[in-house]
């Protein structure tokens, strides 16, 4: 374990390798499991702010879901996440033109339409972040979804917080990453 200020880091971040491989997975992720995206509460009043730009990226079935639902859900432990289509992918993923799905609020923020950039929960995935009352538990997500990504990762020699760094400077800052660059240099 790594331990930087109020955070406590798993050594698969450092030891494992991930890169995401979407010509192999085809953005599983954003289909598979019991619930949308998970979403910090900080979340919540952005995505009803940006629905409005997001919506032309949506597809019908998205709209119609997030419509009907709303722009996220709590779930049965209070947690909020974003909306699914029939309970399967996020009514924000799209497809491109190679049936790959992709995120609709990242095409928004890509083109300039909006300055977030999509979930924080998806952009650090594989990384999941448990929060307790005095630290944050950063831990490696093992999927065999992402079995393709890891094998990708292995071969381009790219670990999980390498492959990871805007995301996690985005959650907790370039001190904090640096800091973790070098109690992965001493380990």
């Amino acid at each position: 374990m790594i331990l930087i200020d109020e955070t406590v880091i798993s050594d698969d971040i450092a030891q494992k390798f991930f890169v995401c491989n979407l010509e192999k997975c085809k953005g599983a992720c954003c289909v598979e499991g019991d619930l949308g995206a998970p979403l910090e509460e900080s979340e919540l009043p952005v995505l009803e702010e940006i629905y409005e730009k997001v919506k032309p990226y949506l597809s019908p079935e998205g709209i119609q879901a997030i419509e009907e639902q709303g722009k996220y859900i709590k779930d049965w432990e209070g947690d909020y996440s974003t909306t699914t289509i029939n309970d399967k992918e996020c009514a924000y993923a799209i497809y491109d033109e190679n049936q790959i799905l992709k995120c609709g609020i990242e095409q928004a923020y890509l083109d300039g339409k909006i300055d977030f950039k999509k979930p924080i929960s998806c952009h650090l995935y594989p990384i999941r972040i448990t929060k307790y009352d005095n630290f944050h538990a950063l831990n490696y997500d093992r999927w065999s979804i992402c079995s393709d990504a890891c094998t990708f990762g292995e071969q381009l020699g790219v670990e999980v917080y390498k492959f990871l760094k805007e995301p996690l400077i985005r959650a907790y800052g370039e001190e904090w990453y640096e800091q973790l660059c070098k109690e992965i240099e001493q380990l």
